[in-house]
């Protein structure tokens, strides 16, 4: 009996398969009900003492032997079988996922779809300015604030580039290069250099229009303007208040009612009920002579509002960080405003 098991033991030594087939069928034949193992078992009741103690070592031997190899093999095998379903290109793909767009893109193509209703086309140009486009075709004077290095990013190695602070450098270059009539809005990222607060960033997004022809006059403007903010808000109740811009004159900022209809609503307008969206005014002259346009026969109005405020407006979203922070859950909440 002893060298049968003994052979038994090589025999469960040497087996090798990753077939699961045949580790199940070497399972059934040492440790199943009418298995080798069973069978040992019967015959070891016969034995004498002095020959069951030899007996029984060899027994459990060939039972742990056996359990350890079935498991191992089985364990092989599952990885083996996983590795072939990786590389088995017939297998269906696994889900992707649908992407989302960036609340600040879907708020930009929503309003270059409202001015495109009505005429106005899409203008881009370089976010690396010079002087000229950026500030003194626009009427900035040398003195002005805005051209501070702590209010703008110049090129270290060559001032008079920088990084452009609005997108009515855009407008100056399609002045230049197109005769009148012009609707056109140059829609971009602009760069301001804030650090006023923790919530401050470089960088956001405008969208500045710009309407030239014969007899344009502010009672157009405010038309435009009602027009906008009807169909973005669904509100057309707006008021324009006096200001001052350097390339517009007269020139005031808008004001658009919002309404007090909860305390969201009243924190945001002050408890005015009003809230300011944009500035406007209609072009300076001395900009429409630095583009080459007479300004005796055209007169034109231009509007530049700021995309990121407008998506945390209309997406109520209470925190301009998440703008920028990437977040894939924050993200994932805009997949239906494809």
């Amino acid at each position: 009996m002893e060298d049968k098991i003994k052979k038994d033991i090589q025999e469960i030594q040497d087996f090798k398969s990753d077939s699961i087939a045949e580790i199940e069928e070497f399972r059934i034949k040492f440790l199943g009900k009418k298995g080798l193992l069973n069978s040992y078992f019967v015959e070891f009741k016969s034995l004498d003492s002095t020959e069951k103690k030899n007996a029984g070592r060899l027994l459990n031997e060939l039972k742990n032997l056996a359990q350890d190899k079935v498991e191992a093999l089985k364990a092989s095998s599952s990885k083996s079988s996983e590795n072939k379903k990786i590389n088995d290109i017939s297998r269906p793909g696994d889900p992707i996922n649908i992407g989302s767009r960036h609340p600040i893109s879907v708020v930009k193509n929503r309003i270059i779809d409202i001015f495109s209703n009505i005429g106005f086309t899409i203008s881009e140009g370089p976010e690396i300015e010079d002087d000229w486009h950026n500030f003194s075709a626009l009427n900035l004077p040398e003195h002005h604030p805005a051209r501070d290095m702590q209010d703008t990013f110049f090129i270290e190695k060559n001032p008079d580039f920088l990084l452009r602070t609005h997108t009515s450098s855009v407008q100056v270059r399609y002045m230049e290069n197109n005769k009148p009539p012009i609707r056109t809005i140059s829609p971009g990222r602009v760069y301001r250099n804030e650090a006023i607060s923790a919530r401050s960033h470089c960088f956001f997004h405008q969208i500045e229009g710009l309407c030239i022809d014969k007899d344009v006059s502010f009672a157009d403007l405010k038309q435009t303007l009602e027009y906008f903010t009807t169909q973005l808000f669904g509100k057309s109740k707006i008021r324009l208040r006096p200001s001052y811009f350097p390339f517009t004159e007269p020139s005031a900022e808008v004001d658009v009612y919002w309404g007090l209809n909860n305390e969201t609503d009243y924190k945001m307008t002050k408890g005015t009920g009003w809230l300011e969206i944009m500035g406007c005014g209609m072009v300076d002259p001395n900009v429409l002579e630095n583009c080459k346009i007479d300004p005796d026969e055209y007169s034109g109005f231009a509007f530049g509002l700021g995309i990121d405020r407008i998506a945390l407006l209309l997406h109520q979203i209470d925190d301009i960080r998440l703008l920028s922070e990437n977040d894939v859950r924050f993200l994932d909440q805009f997949k239906s405003s494809f």
